[in-house]
């Protein structure tokens, strides 16, 4: 982290943030853990890539807000700082409405989606992809997830940043190998038994 970046998140206000998003402790992620963790990640994996936008990191936080806490209101973000409607606004934009089908929203953020919500939810789908294994979710729940990556947010990542879709080709990779029968499993390594 370069230290322009350490100075600019000094100054930031996270903390209301982080509190609103500790109402996603109580959604259970299958893969183990709660989506408070996830928005955590999400935040974190932003930072790795520089991005120190407090608009973008604030409604990374609360992503998942809307959908998973059904009994949040628009005010509660709105008035939390002078961020609150541009945060408020960029979560709405990567918030999945109750007619759209998976493919319909990331296609709606693709083709309709800001900078920062592509952004954002190629943040979002890295998180989502790291926590994919093969020892917890069936074949044909991966192939699902492999293959709206590869349609919609690949190309997000091919409109905003790089590296990002450098991390998005090399995760989706991995998780093919992983679905592969010939694929040797090297970790974790097995204790052999002392007869």
């Amino acid at each position: 982290m370069e230290n322009s970046e350490k100075n600019e998140l000094e100054r930031m206000v996270l903390a209301p943030y982080i509190q609103k998003s500790t109402a996603l402790k109580g959604k259970y992620r299958y893969v183990g853990g709660n989506q408070f963790r996830h928005a955590m990640s999400t935040l974190g994996i932003l930072i790795d890539y520089h991005y120190i936008n407090p608009v973008l990191l604030k409604a990374s936080i609360i992503h998942d807000l809307f959908e998973d806490v059904r009994c949040t209101e628009p005010k509660d973000i709105i008035s939390l700082d002078s961020d609150g409607p541009e945060v408020y606004k960029l979560v709405m934009e990567v918030t999945r409405r109750e007619d759209e089908t998976k493919d319909t929203f990331l296609e709606r953020i693709l083709m309709e989606g800001s900078k920062e919500a592509k952004i954002l939810k190629c943040a979002d789908r890295i998180s989502n992809l790291t926590d994919l294994h093969a020892d917890i979710f069936d074949k044909e729940f991966i192939m699902k997830i492999i293959n709206e990556t590869r349609n919609w947010v690949v190309p997000m990542a091919e409109e905003v940043d790089d590296n990002m879709l450098f991390e998005l080709k090399d995760l989706i990779r991995r998780r093919e190998s992983n679905l592969r029968p010939h694929h040797m499993h090297i970790w974790p390594l097995k204790r052999k038994d002392n007869d």
